[in-house]
């Protein structure tokens, strides 16, 4: 993998903050992706731009070698499209791209023949394999698009183009219970998306509910990659003192590593956050 950090022998367990200020903010010109100028006021808008992204790790203007992977997660980026603007169509090959849609709809076309529109809570994949193009689209006039996109390394190359969806449901918004949305197509169907690599994919809704909590069990050789979508959450050791939470904001991460047992919770400030994990084997890698 890219990771100039990655060694051949896993790290010890650890808990790792990445602060939003890490991320790269990307806000490109209106005129990629075939979009035309921004409005000089629009009251619909929520950003000054067309686009503004924030990437986890090396992509597009962003390169940075020392942050290119956390294991198979090649690309985390949290998108913010505004009203009537997207994606044009565009082309990938060998990964497996799995979109998280937060808030807005999000409508798709791709070259195998698929078109839908997909609303908050709803999940889709695309094995891009030896060839697909698509495009993305918020087509509101009036509410911003906001989405959680991750490509990840197959285990193979040149696999047939796929494409599946899993429509937002009640299910998912279910409050300290872990959804598991995308698991790996090679072991045992326990998730209604399956990929072609080894990692699983799962969001919750946390809570200040005393009756339940959100707990996280990470075995010994696997990693996370654990994203703060909205709200402020805490990740906790089990069974230990508040002293040492990690506390996480709208858009912060945390690199997980095994053997791990720590406690999520919601800010008491807030009614409730919500997150999203990507877990893996651990292959050493880090940005730091």
């Amino acid at each position: 993998m890219g990771s100039t950090a990655a060694r051949s022998a896993a790290a010890a367990s650890s808990v790792t903050k990445v602060p939003a200020a890490e991320l790269f903010v990307s806000e490109p010109n209106p005129r990629m992706f075939g979009n035309p100028g921004n409005p000089a006021n629009d009251h619909a808008w929520t950003n000054k731009n067309w686009l503004k992204s924030r990437f986890h790790f090396s992509f597009a203007e962003y390169h940075n070698p020392r942050n290119a992977n956390f294991g198979v997660l090649r690309v985390m980026n949290d998108d913010l499209v505004q009203p009537n603007r997207g994606f044009g169509e565009h082309g990938h090959a060998n990964m497996e791209i799995v979109t998280y849609v937060v808030e807005g709809n999000l409508t798709h076309q791709d070259s195998m023949g698929t078109a839908e529109t997909l609303g908050p809570g709803s999940v889709q994949y695309m094995t891009a394999g030896s060839g697909v193009r698509h495009s993305e689209h918020n087509l509101d006039s009036s509410a911003p698009l906001r989405f959680i996109q991750m490509w990840l390394v197959p285990r193979q190359r040149g696999l047939t183009p796929e494409y599946g969806s899993l429509p937002g449901g009640e299910k998912a918004a279910e409050p300290n219970k872990w959804i598991h949305l995308v698991g790996d197509a090679a072991g045992e169907p326990v998730a209604p998306i399956l990929i072609h690599t080894d990692a699983n994919i799962f969001v919750a809704t946390v809570t200040n509910d005393d009756d339940t909590e959100l707990n996280i069990d990470l075995a010994a050789g696997r990693q996370a990659y654990f994203l703060a979508i909205d709200g402020t959450v805490s990740l906790e050791p089990a069974g230990t003192c508040s002293a040492q939470k990690t506390q996480l904001s709208r858009h912060e991460a945390a690199e997980l590593r095994g053997p791990l047992s720590l406690k999520v919770s919601a800010d008491p400030s807030v009614s409730s956050g919500q997150c999203l994990m990507v877990e893996m084997q651990d292959d050493g890698s880090t940005r730091y």
